[in-house]
């Protein structure tokens, strides 16, 4: 039995196990009296739509959930499509969604958050009928997140202007997160395909910018960009705090990126680009054919174990004055009422940042299993 084979094997293993049983038990057990008997999660429910939107104008919050919209109902596609990569992060989704249902939102946001699990359990149906959709959703994905900017920001008289100012909380985590992810990973390619080329300018000035970049804190990055930008840049100042704080996490993110991507580079065999050499291929069609797919399959751990760091480091927006998902919680700590509800409200915050990394991680785990 598996049991008796891998933790009552030995008498000691199963002293080990009993003790350690007990415990995890006595810790269980003495969290859930808390959660329910001592925890006042009022604080919480009363200030929920703070921790998700900030101050976004409430008149205007139907455009985040049109963004929630798009992407459930991609998600749910994705699960249809690519069940191996996506089903439990869908599966989540969709039981975080109908869990939200049951908080004390208003009931148009209940309404909302029902049918964005429906829209993944839909979007599922479909994605399983028409596999052949797999690249009209990845196209989508990629458009999701410039689309998500402009309904949230607004165009102007159509779309009213909403300043980033006015975005916080779970909105404003996931949008920095979000942008500096997928402007990061290109960017840092690049720099570490430039730090192995063959022309020495382009092999020092790459090499310069990582090896600067990571010799400084993050935090660093973060000040020179809200407070240097302006005296290198011609109307620096007009730039929008949110963007320069994307800028920041982007060249940050993009220099360990780099030297990720450069070890899985060195990792493959010399003897591959020869025979493609020997195959007519040119240099170009060598690297983004046959070396380049295979170094990013191998760094993928490494590179979602920086995504989640970056997810995790927007916290230090507060630099900036901008109120993340962190900030919003000492905000909320402020209020007069919820005095010395730090136990809650940093759980909350904490159970958020661990699901979303969590997920991160699972779907990393599937794509390198995939690979």
């Amino acid at each position: 039995m598996w049991l008796r084979r891998n933790l009552f094997n030995t008498w000691y293993n199963a002293v080990l196990t009993v003790v350690l049983l007990a415990a995890l038990f006595a810790a269980a057990r003495a969290v859930l009296v808390w959660a329910f008997d001592v925890a006042e999660w009022q604080v919480i429910a009363a200030n929920l739509r703070l921790f998700m939107v900030g101050t976004f104008p409430a008149s205007e919050t139907w455009r985040v959930w049109l963004v929630v919209a798009i992407a459930t109902a991609l998600l749910g596609l994705s699960w249809g499509i690519w069940p191996n990569v996506a089903r439990d992060v869908a599966i989540a989704a969709l039981a975080g969604l109908l869990v939200l249902a049951l908080l004390p939102f208003s009931v148009p946001s209940r309404l909302v958050l029902v049918a964005g699990a429906l829209l993944i359990a839909g979007g599922m149906l479909i994605g399983r009928r028409v596999p052949h959709m797999g690249r009209a959703v990845a196209v989508a994905w990629l458009l999701l997140l410039p689309l998500a900017i402009l309904l949230l920001r607004g165009v102007g008289i159509a779309l009213p202007v909403v300043g980033s100012s006015r975005w916080g909380g779970l909105l404003l985590t996931l949008t920095l997160a979000a942008a500096s992810i997928v402007l990061a990973f290109p960017l840092g390619v690049l720099l570490a395909l430039g730090r192995r080329s063959s022309l020495p300018v382009i092999r020092l000035v790459c090499t310069m910018l990582i090896e600067v970049v990571r010799g400084v804190p993050l935090i660093t990055v973060l000040f020179m960009m809200q407070i240097m930008l302006p005296l290198f840049i011609p109307g620096g100042e007009n730039i929008d705090n949110v963007l320069r704080a994307i800028m920041g996490f982007t060249v940050f993110t993009a220099a360990y990126i780099a030297e990720n991507v450069r070890g899985g580079l060195q990792a493959i065999p010399r003897g591959q680009e020869e025979a493609a050499r020997a195959l007519g291929l040119n240099p170009l069609l060598t690297t983004g054919l046959i070396v380049l797919p295979q170094a990013l399959r191998i760094v993928i751990p490494a590179n979602v174990g920086q995504f989640i760091s970056l997810f995790k480091d927007t916290s230090l927006v507060a630099v900036a004055g901008l109120f993340d998902l962190l900030g919003i919680a000492r905000s909320v700590l402020a209020q007069s009422e919820f005095l010395g509800r730090q136990s809650e409200v940093l759980l909350f915050v904490a159970a958020v940042y661990w699901v979303f990394a969590y997920s991160l991680t699972h779907v990393s785990k599937r794509l390198e299993a995939r690979g």
